[in-house]
């Protein structure tokens, strides 16, 4: 399966835009296409019934000029993630 991502939908936040969707992963990361210009923040969340013992991670710093933003996480866990930008 690999690692994908989705943007699910897209809003602006005063004059900031800000794009949110889902991650799946079988591995322990991958890059998350915001879709953004300029990524400014973002935040990580993981979904599904099971506890998962640690916190994804951002292994970027921010702000990061393109829309690809590596993140680590436990494998197998998926989630969502909400972005802001422009």
């Amino acid at each position: 399966m690999a690692f994908t991502s989705t943007i699910t939908g897209y809003s602006y936040w005063g004059s900031k835009r800000m794009n949110w969707g889902t991650w799946s992963t079988d591995t322990t990361g991958g890059n998350i296409d915001t879709g953004l210009t300029m990524c400014e923040g973002i935040i990580l969340q993981y979904t599904g019934e099971a506890v998962v013992a640690d916190q994804p991670a951002i292994n970027e710093t921010l702000p990061i000029a393109g829309s690809a933003i590596t993140i680590v996480v436990t494998s197998g866990a998926d989630g969502i993630w909400r972005a802001w930008g422009y």
